[in-house]
């Protein structure tokens, strides 16, 4: 794969949030809780009464009896299957589908933006699950004529996670299993919050790119995190979700940290090219920071991970802040 491709892949992923992805060894104890929630060896749980949820596009999904045979049309949804307890009714997944390892082994029925309908119609599910981001209309409006119920996916926000894997317990007949494992998910969050948030703020740049030099603004998940650790997006307010900028509008913002996360688990050498500014306040300090795009671009219980990492950098920021003003 080309460097290009890569780089409009990781752009694409991260306009909805979502990255390739490897598995990882949370390092705190609220992290650890949530991140284990998607290893799950039990047997299905399967009831027979009729279940019903609502989509994140408002339409109604109802089933005569737990889905049994399930589709994800994303890597996050893939993950957030075993979240919720699903894994062994999972008969289809996408490409970038690595976590955990048991979802490698699983059919492909395309990539993140083109869908094999015939790999589809052969596997038969009895429930498919796409992504509203990821997935074109036309794709999805196929294979509800293909008479497959479609639940669409899109949690845009860190509470709109916990819905996301709650619907999926409850269509797939996992709901009580589910339900615990996002009570300690926000209770993780809410934790998180707590400590940080009467914290002094850190304006913060967070870059997904260097060439264009490109952010994301309020409405990101990413954005969502860095304001749990008490840090202020300083592009929060632009229209965009992932805005091009240029490098006169950050020097005037003058954040007081740069958080990059790049395509790989290795911090990207470009996040040294800020070097050369010394004017900025997160360069002359020494706050230039890398965070695991593995845990951070994706919407499910490794974000956890991701806020972990921001919330212990902008720290570091605020220690070194206050040692200047001693």
């Amino acid at each position: 794969m080309t460097m290009r491709v890569i780089f409009l892949f990781t752009i694409f992923i991260l306009l909805a949030a979502c990255g390739e992805l490897k598995s990882a060894d949370p390092t705190r104890p609220e992290a650890q809780a949530k991140v284990g929630a998607v290893e799950n060896n039990g047997t299905p749980l399967v009831k027979s009464s009729a279940i019903e949820v609502t989509d994140f596009t408002g339409n109604s999904v109802r089933l005569a009896k737990p889905a049994q045979r399930i589709v994800a049309l994303a890597p996050h949804i893939v993950e957030n299957v075993f979240t919720a307890g699903a894994g062994q009714q999972l008969v289809g997944v996408v490409s970038y589908s690595d976590f955990p390892e048991a979802a490698r082994t699983l059919p492909l029925v395309g990539g993140y933006a083109k869908t094999n309908l015939e790999k589809i119609l052969e596997l038969n599910p009895d429930l498919v699950i796409a992504w509203e981001s990821g997935n074109s209309d036309a794709s999805v409006a196929r294979i509800k004529e293909l008479g497959y119920p479609v639940y669409v996916d899109q949690p845009d926000t860190l509470d709109d996670l916990a819905k996301s894997v709650r619907d999926i317990g409850t269509l797939s007949g996992h709901f009580e299993y589910a339900d615990n494992a996002m009570r300690e998910y926000l209770e993780s969050l809410n934790s998180f919050t707590t400590r940080y948030q009467a914290k002094p703020r850190v304006t913060t740049f967070y870059q997904v790119w260097n060439s264009p030099l490109q952010t994301i603004n309020g409405k990101h998940i990413i954005s969502d995190a860095i304001k749990v650790c008490g840090g202020e997006n300083i592009y929060a307010s632009e229209k965009t979700i992932a805005p091009i900028i240029n490098i006169e509008s950050i020097l005037e913002r003058n954040p007081q940290a740069i958080i990059a996360s790049g395509m790989s688990d290795a911090r990207p050498d470009w996040l040294d090219d800020w070097q050369q500014w010394q004017s900025l306040d997160a360069v002359k300090h020494g706050n230039l920071f890398f965070v695991d795009p593995d845990h951070i671009q994706r919407h499910t219980v490794r974000i956890l991970l991701g806020i972990e990492s921001i919330c212990t950098q902008l720290d570091q920021a605020r220690a070194k802040r206050g040692a200047l003003s001693d």
